[in-house]
C-alpha cells in the first residue's frame, strides 16, 4: 500500500535528509539560523544544520542570526548571538542602554513592548504542557503593569573593586557601572551610579529603594552568596534605613533589604486579583472562616485575605508565614484592625502544625513551594488555594503537585511585573476536585 505524502511531509523528509547528512556541530562552530520560538529564560530557540536544537540568548521570533556555539550537548546546543543579519517582526531598538553594555538586567531591552506578554503567554503555556503535563489549562487572563520604563522602586547593585556601583553583567561578577537600567524610577541611583557617583565598599553591595514617601534609602550589605537574600544592614548611607510603603490602602514599615515588590504597581493589583479569586469563597463547615497568608512577608496581602474571608465589619483571622526576620520584626501598625499572626519560620517547618484554613494564599519565592509544601496545604483541605509563582517552570512543577492532590485550576493570571525581562508573574485559583488517578481516567472515558 502506498502512503500519500503531502508537501509538508516532502519538506520535512527533505530537512531530516539534510541533518542526516550535515556534519555535526561542536563547540566554536558558526553558522545562521531561524530563530521559531522563546524558551523559559528568555533565550531563542532555533535549529543547527544537523538537526539539534539551539538556545540563542538575545533571539527573538522571526530573527535571522549568525552564531556560534559555545556549548554542544547530544540533542541541543547553545550559542552566542554574533549578530542579527535578519531582524525578525519583534525585535526594535533597545530600551535599556546598561543592557547594550552586557548587564544582565533587561534580556528583553530589544524585544517590542506590544510582543512581549503574547510571549510570555506561550512561554507559560508550554511550560504548563511541558513541566505539569496537563492539557487542563483555564482561558488566562494577561495585566500588564505600567509604567514599561521606570518601574522599579528597589535595586540591589554590585560593587566592583573600585568601589563602583552598577549591575552586574549577565553570567559575571563584571559590573556595569558607566550607566543605569532604565527599570529604575527617576532618581533611583542619581549620585550612585555613573562616572560621577561616590564609591562604596568594594565587593559589597549597595540596596537603593525609593519608598512611597518618596524618601530614598541607600543601605550597604555584604556581598549575597547565590540564590540567597541578604538582609543585614552593614551601613546605611542616605535615609534612615528603614521604608515606608503604601499598598491596597494600607501603610507598612520595614527595612529596606526586606522583601516587597519590585514594580510600584505590583502590590496594588495582586492584591485586587487575591480579592477577586477568593470573592465568595465557600466556608467549611464547623470551622471559622481562617486564612493562611504563607510566604507572607511583611503582611501585604492580609487585608485581602481578612475581607474576602469575612466581611469589613468582621475581617477574618489570617496566620501569616515568613521566615525572613527583616519582614516579620517590625509591627505593622495598620494590620491591628485584623485579627493576624505572625509566624517566623519557615513554611515547610511549620504549615503541617497550623489550624486549617478556609483558604490560602501562597507566594513562594523562585523556587517554589514544593512537593512537601503542597502536599501539606492540600492535606488540610482548603476551600480554594491562590498560588502565586514568579517562575514558570517551579509554578508549572507546583501544579503538578497540586494536580496529584486533586486541585485543578480554576482561574489563571499573568502578570507582566516585570517588563523588558523575561520573567513575569502567575497568580492560579485553585479549588479541590477528584484526584489524579481518577481525573485521568475520567479525561480518557470522556474523549472516548
Amino acid at each position: 500500500m502506498s502512503e500519500k505524502v503531502s508537501p509538508q511531509n516532502n519538506d520535512n523528509a527533505a530537512a531530516d535528509a539534510a541533518a542526516n547528512s550535515a556534519p555535526a556541530i561542536q563547540v566554536g562552530d558558526t553558522f545562521e539560523l531561524t530563530i521559531e520560538r522563546m524558551a523559559h529564560g528568555g533565550e531563542g530557540i532555533g535549529v543547527a544544520p544537523d538537526g539539534r536544537v539551539v538556545f540563542v540568548q538575545g533571539g527573538f521570533p522571526g530573527d535571522v542570526v549568525s552564531t556560534q556555539v559555545s556549548k554542544a550537548k547530544k540533542s541541543f546546543a547553545h550559542a552566542v548571538l554574533k549578530s542579527v543579519v535578519s531582524a525578525g517582526p519583534h525585535r526594535t531598538t533597545s530600551s535599556c542602554p546598561a543592557a547594550e553594555l552586557g548587564a544582565g538586567c533587561c534580556d528583553f531591552a530589544e524585544l517590542a513592548p506590544t510582543s512581549e506578554i503574547g510571549i510570555k503567554l506561550d512561554v507559560l503555556v508550554d511550560q504548563l504542557h511541558r513541566v505539569a503535563k496537563t492539557n487542563d489549562i483555564p482561558d488566562i487572563d494577561t495585566i500588564n503593569l505600567n509604567p514599561q520604563r521606570g518601574w522599579r522602586t528597589r535595586v540591589r547593585l554590585g560593587v566592583d573593586e573600585q568601589g563602583r556601583a552598577g549591575t552586574r553583567k549577565r553570567g559575571s561578577n563584571e559590573i556595569v557601572h558607566e550607566v543605569p537600567c532604565t527599570q529604575l524610577v527617576p532618581g533611583l541611583v542619581d549620585g550612585l551610579v555613573g562616572a560621577d557617583a561616590r564609591r562604596f565598599t568594594p565587593g559589597a553591595e549597595v540596596i537603593a529603594v525609593l519608598d512611597s514617601d518618596g524618601k530614598r534609602h541607600v543601605v550597604e550589605t555584604s556581598k549575597a552568596p547565590r540564590g540567597r537574600r541578604v538582609e543585614k544592614v552593614t551601613t546605611v548611607i542616605e535615609g534612615s534605613g528603614d521604608v515606608n510603603q503604601e499598598a491596597d490602602g494600607h501603610r507598612f514599615h520595614f527595612p529596606a533589604t526586606a522583601f516587597w515588590q519590585a514594580h510600584v504597581d505590583a502590590p496594588d493589583t495582586y492584591s485586587t486579583v487575591i480579592r477577586e479569586f477568593l470573592k465568595d469563597c465557600p466556608q467549611t463547615v464547623g470551622r471559622e472562616p481562617l486564612g493562611w497568608d504563607l510566604y507572607g512577608g511583611v503582611g501585604v496581602f492580609v487585608p485581602a485575605i481578612a475581607r474576602s474571608l469575612g466581611s469589613p465589619q468582621k475581617p477574618a483571622r489570617v496566620i501569616s508565614v515568613d521566615y525572613s526576620p527583616a519582614a516579620t520584626a517590625l509591627n505593622q501598625s495598620d494590620l491591628e484592625q485584623y485579627e493576624v499572626d505572625v509566624v517566623s519560620d519557615r513554611v515547610e517547618k511549620v504549615a503541617a502544625q497550623l489550624p486549617g484554613p478556609t483558604a490560602v494564599v501562597m507566594d513562594p519565592p523562585r523556587t517554589g513551594a514544593g512537593k512537601d509544601v503542597v502536599s501539606t496545604v492540600a492535606s488540610v483541605s482548603p476551600q480554594r488555594v491562590v498560588h502565586v509563582g514568579c517562575d514558570p517552570a517551579t509554578f508549572s512543577r507546583d501544579i503538578g503537585y497540586w494536580n496529584e492532590h486533586g486541585f485543578r485550576m480554576q482561574r489563571l493570571t499573568l502578570v507582566n511585573a516585570f517588563p523588558g525581562t523575561h520573567h513575569f508573574e502567575v497568580i492560579a485559583l485553585l479549588e479541590p476536585g477528584v484526584a489524579e488517578q481518577e481525573y485521568s481516567e475520567n479525561e480518557e472515558a470522556s474523549a472516548q
